[in-house]
Formats: C-alpha cells, sequence, structure tokens
C-alpha cells in the first residue's frame, strides 16, 4: 500500500507550493473536520435532531506547516468539552496522509473506498462518498472556471496540440486525445485558453472545439500553428478563417523519414537551408530549389516537399520577430511534459471527468505561471501588424485630378 503511494507523495512535493495547491490542501482539511465534528455532536450543522450531544461554539485559527506551504485552517469549537483534529498531532504522519488523500481524491475520481482508508489512516471517523463528491467538486469548480472563462481581446496566434491518454469506458480501456489550446493576445502574453477531451482528431471533433473557443469570446485569430491532424485544416478555415502553420519540427521528422540514417544529416541542413531566409519569396525559391536537389535520391521526399511547401513556410508571412515562435508548436513542448508526467502516475483514467480534473489542474498551475512572466512576444511588432492598412482618407492625400 506504502509503495502504491510514495510516487503520488512524490508527484506532489514537485509540484511547488502553489495557491491552487494550498487551497486544495485547505479545503480538504477544513471538510474532514467538518465531518468528525458532526460525528462527535451526533448532528450536522444548523440540523434539529434529539440525537445531537453537543453544540458548536464558532471556530479557532491554526496554521499547518506543509511542503505545500503554510495552511490557514479553522478548527470547530465545542461548547461542552474540546475538539482537536487529530492530524495536527504527528506532523510527518499528517503530511503524508495529507499529500494522499489529495492525490487520491484529485487523480483518482470517485474512489470513495481508497480516500476512506486514508483518511482513518488519519485518525479520523471515515469519510463518505458524498464527502468525497463533495472534495471533487470544490477543484472541479475552480478548474471549470478557469476552462470555461471568458476570452476578451484578439488573439492572433493559436497553437493546438493532442496529448494521447488512456481511459476506462463501459468496461473497456480507450485512448482518447486531449487537445491544449495556447493563444497569444495583442499585448503578447500568451494564456492557456482551452482544453477539450474526445474519441477522435476527425473534422468534426476540432470543429467542436474551435467553436466552443469562439462562443467565449476567442477572435481575430490570424494563424493557428499545429501538427497535421486529420481534419484540423478544414475545421481551422471553415470555423476561423485563419491561415494555417504545420509545425516545422514535425515536419521535419516526417520529411527525414524518407531518407536513411546515414544521409538524413545531410538532408536536415539542406531542408534547413528554406529557413534561414529572410523572406517569404526566398524561402520559397529555395524550397523548391531544395526540393529539385533532393527529389531525384529521394522521390518521396520530393513529393512530400512539393505538397507541404505553402503550409510549413505560412510563418514566413507575419512579423520577423515573432517568427521564431511561430514556426512550431514548441511552446507546448514542456506544458504536455507536465501533462504527461502527472498522467503516467494514473495509468488509466476512470473518466472523463478525472481527466479534466487533474490535466485542467495542471493547466491552471502553469497558466498562472505565465502571468507573471515577461510577454511572450514584442509588443511593437504585434502593434504593427494588427493595424489597419491606411487609405487615403487616413493618410489624408490629395483627390486626383479630374
Amino acid at each position: 500500500m506504502t509503495e502504491e503511494r510514495l510516487p503520488l507523495a512524490d508527484l506532489l512535493a514537485k509540484a511547488g507550493d502553489g495557491d491552487f495547491l494550498r487551497g486544495v490542501a485547505e479545503a480538504v482539511l477544513q471538510m474532514l473536520m467538518e465531518v468528525d465534528v458532526e460525528g462527535l455532536i451526533g448532528a450536522g450543522r444548523h440540523e434539529r435532531t434529539g440525537e445531537r450531544l453537543n453544540y458548536r461554539n464558532g471556530f479557532r485559527d491554526r496554521t499547518l506547516d506543509t511542503r505545500l506551504g503554510s495552511l490557514q485552517l479553522r478548527i470547530p469549537k465545542l461548547r461542552q468539552g474540546s475538539y482537536f483534529p487529530p492530524f495536527l498531532e504527528p506532523r510527518k504522519t499528517s503530511e503524508k496522509a495529507l499529500v494522499a488523500v489529495i492525490q487520491e481524491a484529485w487523480i483518482g475520481g470517485v474512489s470513495t473506498r481508497r480516500v476512506d482508508e486514508l483518511v482513518q489512516a488519519m485518525g479520523l471517523t471515515g469519510i463518505s462518498k458524498s464527502t468525497v463528491s463533495k472534495l471533487c467538486k470544490d477543484i472541479d469548480e475552480r478548474v471549470g472556471a478557469f476552462l470555461d472563462r471568458p476570452l476578451s481581446g484578439e488573439w492572433p496566434y493559436l497553437w493546438l496540440d493532442a496529448t494521447y491518454l488512456r481511459q476506462r469506458e463501459g468496461g473497456r480501456i480507450v485512448s482518447v486525445a486531449a487537445i491544449i489550446a495556447v493563444a497569444c493576445d495583442a499585448e503578447g502574453r500568451r494564456e492557456i485558453v482551452g482544453l477539450h477531451i474526445g474519441p477522435s482528431e476527425a473534422e468534426t471533433f476540432w470543429s467542436s472545439f474551435l467553436k466552443s473557443l469562439l462562443k467565449r469570446g476567442l477572435k481575430g485569430v490570424k494563424l493557428v500553428v499545429s501538427d497535421a491532424h486529420e481534419g484540423l485544416k478544414a475545421a481551422i478555415a471553415r470555423v476561423l478563417g485563419a491561415t494555417w502553420q504545420r509545425c516545422r519540427v514535425h515536419w521535419m521528422r516526417n520529411a527525414l523519414a524518407h531518407v536513411g540514417k546515414a544521409q538524413q544529416s545531410m538532408a536536415s541542413a539542406a531542408l534547413r537551408q528554406a529557413f534561414l531566409q529572410p523572406d517569404q519569396a526566398s524561402a520559397q525559391q529555395t524550397w523548391r530549389h531544395v526540393a529539385d536537389q533532393l527529389r531525384p535520391r529521394w522521390p518521396k521526399l520530393g513529393v512530400l516537399m512539393d505538397e507541404s511547401e505553402d503550409d510549413v513556410l505560412a510563418y514566413m508571412s507575419f512579423p520577423t520577430p515573432h517568427r521564431t515562435k511561430l514556426h512550431s508548436t514548441n511552446t507546448l513542448e514542456r506544458l504536455n511534459k507536465e501533462v504527461k508526467r502527472r498522467a503516467d502516475v494514473v495509468g488509466i483514467f476512470p473518466s472523463e471527468a478525472s481527466i479534466i480534473r487533474l490535466i485542467g489542474a495542471v493547466l491552471l498551475e502553469a497558466n498562472d505561471e505565465w502571468q507573471m512572466q515577461h510577454r511572450y512576444m514584442g509588443i511593437e511588432a504585434m502593434v504593427e501588424m494588427l493595424s489597419p492598412a491606411p487609405t487615403n482618407e487616413t493618410l489624408q492625400l490629395p483627390p486626383k485630378p479630374a
């Protein structure tokens, strides 16, 4: 039992001491104390019953120091006698149990039996299924408020990427796609703007997600960066009307798959020549020249270059200072690694709700960190790109002679 929970404790310990995790820890402990006191009193709050043994008498504040930070607790007071939660006595043991309880409630969905075992290990009287649901509901409300928040202003750039997770469904294990959306606003700041879970990556799946972003206020999208997912390109054109940039990193892997390992370094160096050009026209010219050079030896690579030229070089028509962050989905790479690290601990998710609960919480923390950082893109180039093209009226040009 201990060996199974140690990875969970280590995982949460590495997660840092963000406000979100501290808030969850405080909510969990507060609810556990309330349940324990209800058992001692023989009645719930404001409940009238002849079986009542005692009455509440306010609270007293207590700080609990943990690896999550200092937790501010309100310990219930009784009119007769006293109440002191057992988990505040043995700090080290209680801290491990607290971490496990939070992780089990967070990751394990509504696994009442497992949470109940951990609560009893803390010296309390156990926890009901309804209480577990309340614990999960608190987390779900915070994550839901984040994922469904309204979006304002313009968002010129949008990055999309899919991570595949395993979920139990109808007695079998299925693979589901978790789509994460990151956008950059007109002020040059990036935010995580969406999470969507679905069984496939068909056009209807992508269209549904993109439409949900529009309903929340996403607008002004000029470029969408992603891998070549099936159905996505058509959904982008139909729903957003934006340009699509095929992730250059993923494309390069696909391209080199047509080349023998011994020649991949040489082919890679040749392909990169197009990406080093100062403007789109030069990049396209170099691209076609390299394609003609490589085509006789690797005809499939030549066909791939012909078919994907516009998609891979789409970012070249955008401001030069922004291009290094527009040619691939690298902005999502670190985020996806953290998602996979958490998901690997779970292995198989019990439900879609548990996926959203865990992955949504990871995204919430990451988004908070991003807001404390500098702008992701330069504001000067952003203003220049978004400024309307000058007209005769704005330039105050004299009228043409009759």
